[in-house]
C-alpha cells in the first residue's frame, strides 16, 4: 500500500515537474526576424560582408577573431572562444560579461527562447 502511495507521489510530481518547464522548439523564421531587427545593423549574414560587425556567416563553430581583414578589439581576439551554440547562449545575454572590453555595444538577448531562436538560424548560415 505505501509503495503505490509512493509511487503515485512520484508520478503526479514528475508530471507537474515537467508541465512547469516546457521545452519550446526553436524557431529558425523567428530567429531570422529577431537577427533582422537586433543584429542586422551591425552585421551581415552573407560570407565576406563585413559592416560594424564581422559577417556572422559560418560563425558557427567559428573561433573568435578569425575573420581576416576586420579590425576586432583585442578583448575579442584573445578572448580564445569557439562560437559553439552554448558559447553563443552566453554571449549573446551579455556580451559584455562573456567579453570584457569587447566593442559590442548590444546589451544582449535576455529572452533565452529569443537568443535559441537566433542561435538557430545562426546555424542555417553555411
Amino acid at each position: 500500500m505505501l509503495s503505490r502511495i509512493l509511487t503515485a507521489i512520484f508520478v503526479v510530481t514528475f508530471i507537474m515537474l515537467t508541465a512547469l518547464t516546457p521545452v519550446q522548439a526553436q524557431d529558425v523564421a523567428t530567429g531570422q526576424r529577431i537577427f533582422r531587427s537586433n543584429c542586422s545593423i551591425c552585421h551581415s549574414p552573407r560570407p565576406g560582408r563585413n559592416i560594424v560587425g564581422p559577417s556572422l556567416f559560418g560563425v558557427i563553430g567559428r573561433h573568435s577573431g578569425r575573420i581576416p581583414d576586420f579590425q576586432y578589439s583585442a578583448a575579442n581576439l584573445r578572448s580564445n572562444l569557439t562560437w559553439d551554440p552554448a558559447t553563443l547562449d552566453r554571449y549573446l545575454s551579455n556580451p559584455q560579461q562573456v567579453v570584457p572590453g569587447t566593442l559590442m555595444t548590444f546589451p544582449g538577448l535576455k529572452n533565452s527562447q529569443q537568443r535559441a531562436d537566433v542561435i538557430a538560424y545562426l546555424e542555417t548560415l553555411r
